[in-house]
This record gives structure tokens, C-alpha cells and sequence, in this order.
């Protein structure tokens, strides 16, 4: 699997989020349905579209208690004092090198001392397969190995674990038209073929970029690539996001379909 550096920042190009910045944008799409996170998406959307990186967005960063352990997991296991610092954030939501330093060791503990009690014993063995089998602390992760066994979105139960599993994952797409508060983009969906999760052909999707007049991907044209969170566009993705976002959501996928 080919991880790629981040990539450097180039003379005149818009400036890059902070750590917790870059969080809230991608943690807003669930957090604005309530399926996790403080309740109070309108004070993050505030804090994300205008970039304002302070106490109060770090305090809400904290409140996600699905990602935010994540992100303390990966910070310690490279040396990093800041559980939202960018490189860390980035790890989390696309993955990059910092997600892969993350020894299966440390994982296998982390997730064990948060799920285990809440999972049977056979989808405890199954777990720890996965995570012998060398899972990793990224979002894709936590959506194709734990969600399934354990739901955490709020209200419970979901009828379609398929669909949503794929409106969970941090998807990637294609940007084709923008129309006011919306877009269409070409998307990759998951699938389940011949018993097996695999990406198939991407299609086009209508998918939300503004509210009340605010986002985070202002000024975007056909062409460009989004990350999207819930039918919510997170951020532009780089050529060295994407190419590590496609990886390790490739890679996430293969571990998963050994156990189905």
C-alpha cells in the first residue's frame, strides 16, 4: 500500500485548516444529524467554516467519544503531544504514515478496553483476527470492524447496515456541477458482491456543500476532488489525501471481508 507524505504547502494556494479545524470539518456530517458528538453542531459549523481554532472547538473536539480516543492513540504512539495536531487528524479521517506507526499491539489494547464488554465472544475472536491480520486506528476502520458489532450511532439500530456503512466512511468525490447549497459529485459506493465488500463503478450523488450559507468548500469547480461525510463535503482533497484515502479504505475493506 502506497502512503504518501502530506504535501507541501504551495506559494499563494489557500492556507491549510489547524488540527481541530480540519476535525470539525469532517466530523460535522454526522454531528448535524445527532448520530454523534456534543449537540451543538450549529457552534461547530461556526468554528469550522470560519477556521476559528481556539478552546471552545477543541472542547467540542473532545466530546466525539468515538473518534477523539483514536486520536489520542495515535498521537502517543508517534510522539506527538497534541491529539488534534493536523498530521494526527489527517491519520484518523484519510489515513497517512502516522496511522500505519500505530503498532497492532497498541490498537488490540485500546480496543479492547473500550468495546470488548460490549461485544459477544464471537465477535470478539473476530475482531481480534482482524486486528492481528494488521487493521489500523482510521476511520474506515472503525466503520467496517466496530460499528457493525457494536452501533454507535445514536437511536440504535439501523435497517440498512450496508448504506449505512457507506454514508459513514469518508468517501471521495468527483465534483461534476454546483447548484447553490448543493453539488453533484461522482462517487465510488461500497457493495456487497458475490458475499463480498468491494467498491463499485462510482455513479453521481447529490450531496450538500453550504448551510445557512456556510461550508467548507467555497469557490469549488468541476473537476475538483471532495471528501464526503455523511452526503456532507468535508474538504478539497490532494492529490496525496486521496491516494492515501483510496489505500487504507482498500485496505480496510480487504480485512473486513475475511470474516464474511
Amino acid at each position: 500500500m502506497a502512503i504518501r507524505a502530506a504535501p507541501e504547502p504551495v506559494p499563494g494556494a489557500r492556507s491549510a485548516p489547524s488540527g481541530p479545524v480540519l476535525f470539525g470539518r469532517y466530523a460535522f456530517g454526522p454531528n448535524r444529524l445527532g448520530y454523534c458528538g456534543p449537540d451543538d453542531s450549529t457552534a461547530l459549523l461556526e468554528y469550522a467554516s470560519a477556521g476559528i481554532d481556539d478552546g471552545g472547538l477543541r472542547a467540542l473536539a473532545r466530546g466525539f467519544e468515538g473518534a477523539y480516543p483514536y486520536l489520542e492513540l495515535i498521537a502517543a504512539a508517534n510522539g506527538i503531544a497534541d491529539p488534534l495536531d493536523r498530521s494526527v487528524v489527517e491519520a484518523y479521517w484519510l489515513g497517512n504514515g502516522l496511522t500505519g506507526a500505530v503498532r497492532p499491539a497498541q490498537l488490540h489494547e485500546s480496543v479492547e478496553e473500550r468495546f470488548r464488554v460490549r461485544l459477544a465472544p464471537t465477535s470478539w475472536r473476530w475482531l481480534e483476527a482482524s486486528l492481528a491480520g494488521g487493521a489500523r486506528p482510521m476511520h474506515a476502520f472503525h466503520v467496517l470492524e466496530i460499528f457493525p458489532r457494536v452501533g454507535l450511532l445514536r437511536g440504535g439500530e439501523t435497517r440498512d447496515v450496508l448504506a449505512t456503512i457507506d454514508a459513514c466512511r469518508i468517501r471521495w468525490g468527483r465534483v461534476e456541477t454546483v447548484s447553490g447549497d448543493a453539488m453533484v459529485v461522482q462517487v465510488a459506493p461500497v457493495e456487497m458482491i458475490d458475499g463480498k465488500l468491494r467498491l463499485g463503478p462510482p455513479r453521481p450523488e447529490t450531496i450538500t456543500r453550504w448551510l445557512d450559507g456556510r461550508g467548507f468548500v467555497d469557490d469549488i469547480v468541476p473537476g475538483e476532488m471532495v471528501a464526503i461525510h455523511w452526503s456532507w463535503a468535508c474538504d478539497r482533497l490532494s492529490r496525496a489525501q486521496l491516494d492515501n484515502l483510496v489505500a487504507w479504505t482498500r485496505l480496510a475493506l480487504r480485512l473486513a471481508n475475511r470474516a464474511i
